[in-house]
């Protein structure tokens, strides 16, 4: 199965610890981390840590710009145990609004549908988080429920917005 592939900017790639610099930037940032489930990241050993314990099969990529190789943003695809595909991603805010969230949504979509025959995906966003329902909603998602998320360690709770998407 190919772990690498492009988009119009983008390279989407594993994780690798040479980019932990670049991850921390964001996963160290709490504004980024604000609708994060994990907790900001205090230090970099905690990054590399993160990128150390990522297992190829967990369909996590890098979304790193083509023109320089900087990795900016991070996402994933995985199967739930309904059969559909969950998509998420997070960025470094210097780059929010440019269109990369959107791009690499849709290239994840699209490896999924290619790589692993997805057909069903779902995503969810804090329901405050109106960026990243646009991001969703560009790739063509659609509204399927209210309901709350929360952080992995229990620390906080979020009201959610949960959507989905059927490709034939």
């Amino acid at each position: 199965m190919e772990r690498t592939f492009e988009t119009e900017r983008l390279m989407l790639r594993p994780l690798t610890l040479e980019d932990a610099a670049d991850v921390f930037e964001w996963t160290g940032d709490p504004e980024v981390n604000r609708y994060m489930p994990y907790p900001v990241h205090p230090n970099m050993d905690a990054t590399k840590e993160w990128i150390r314990s990522i297992k190829p099969e967990n369909g996590e990529f890098a979304f790193a710009l083509k023109n320089t190789g900087k990795v900016i943003g991070s996402g994933s695809i995985r199967q739930d145990p309904d059969g559909r595909y969950i998509i998420g991603y997070n960025f470094n805010k210097q780059y929010w609004g440019r269109g990369y969230a959107t791009e690499a949504a849709k290239g994840l979509i699209r490896w999924g549908y290619e790589q692993l025959g997805a057909r069903r995906f779902s995503a969810c966003h804090a329901t405050a988080n109106t960026a990243s329902g646009n991001v969703l909603r560009k790739c063509g998602f659609r509204f399927e429920r209210y309901g709350e998320y929360g952080r992995y360690d229990g620390s906080k709770t979020y009201d959610a917005t949960f959507v989905g998407m059927e490709l034939e």
